[in-house]
């Protein structure tokens, strides 16, 4: 039951994040211009017939931040009072410390009139909570905790390359997204207007700031498809019998292509905001579907070094794990 909670936890974050991008897209950041109050009501008591134009976003997305602090409360407290694991308990309480950070960063951008540096930070502390929603849905998993043991019962082997090309590809992702959030908040999302070419060229004829954010928002993709698609394919020529690295493995090219596709749409039709919005969301879902293959391949090192620390105990080392 575990599990599932911290399951829905990690998609209202998803949603949140979607809904963060809403707001970014449509420009109705300051739509609300208090904060913790909204036009000095009580969150959960403004009316719902003021919910217009930027407010409904800017106010909606609070009342999604605020139900989402709860379910984390929730969830850090679930995980303290029957997780045997520390490190688990641990996982739960940073968590939870992060969505708290999150929101005052929120409400710094609103009383400081959206700076750009604190926008961006806001942004990336986002994707940085989804991954932690996501990695205590994965430790608390059955799958994990069994150690992802095949059908004869036999423990899944490690594989150091595996290791370190899928680590380095969600590093990459994350990376990738930080230039994206620099490109939304700073106005250079369509600093350079068309796709596939810029300007007409392989490279810009000009530069300035926006357009050197902007190409390096596109070569960063660049990167992260070549090491999406060296990670996807190390995962089908060595582990074709693992599903809980195939099934990942296969989502990250489906979620790839999406992402391309609607990088290009971004351009085409000049920042719609739900296109835009679905930019930002599929991006948080590429990085935790590669996190989630990161955290799977680590599991067998993980096992090894957490039965090192068990020698001299009564327990089990999965019990650890």
């Amino acid at each position: 039951m575990l599990n599932y909670f911290s399951r829905v936890v990690a998609v209202s974050t998803l949603i949140l994040i979607f809904a963060g991008g809403l707001v970014t897209s449509t420009g109705s950041g300051l739509s609300v211009p208090d904060w913790p109050n909204s036009y000095g009501w009580f969150m959960f008591s403004f009316p719902l017939d003021k919910m217009v134009g930027g407010i409904f976003y800017e106010h909606g997305h609070r009342l999604i931040a605020s139900t989402v602090g709860l379910l984390m409360i929730a969830l850090a407290a679930w995980l303290w009072r029957v997780e045997s694991r520390r490190w688990v308990r641990g996982l739960g309480l940073l968590t939870l410390a992060a969505v708290i950070t999150q929101g005052i960063l929120g409400g710094i951008t609103v009383l400081w009139f959206l700076p750009e540096p604190i926008s961006i930070a806001h942004a990336g502390l986002a994707q940085l909570v989804f991954c932690l929603t996501i990695s205590i849905a994965v430790v608390t998993s059955a799958g994990w905790i069994n150690g992802y043991r095949g059908p004869r019962g036999a423990a899944a082997p490690g594989d150091r390359i595996l290791r370190q090309v899928a680590g380095a590809t969600t590093g990459l992702v994350f990376l990738q997204i930080l230039v994206g959030a620099t490109m939304r908040h700073t106005g250079a999302g369509l600093a350079i207007p068309d796709f596939p070419l810029a300007f007409g060229h392989f490279l810009p004829p000009q530069w300035d700031a926006g357009i050197a954010v902007h190409f390096a928002h596109r070569a960063g993709a660049g990167v992260v498809a070549v090491m999406t698609l060296a990670t996807v394919g190390h995962v089908i020529a060595h582990h074709r019998a693992r599903p809980e690295l195939v099934r990942p493995a296969i989502l990250l090219l489906i979620l790839l292509a999406t992402q391309v596709t609607l990088g290009a749409y971004v351009i085409w039709t000049a920042k719609q905001f739900i296109v835009n919005s679905a930019h930002v969301a599929n991006g948080a879902l590429l990085l935790g579907t590669s996190l989630v293959l990161t955290l799977r391949a680590y599991r067998a090192r993980f096992a090894v070094t957490v039965a090192s620390a068990a020698v001299g105990t009564s327990q089990p080392a999965e019990a650890h794990a």
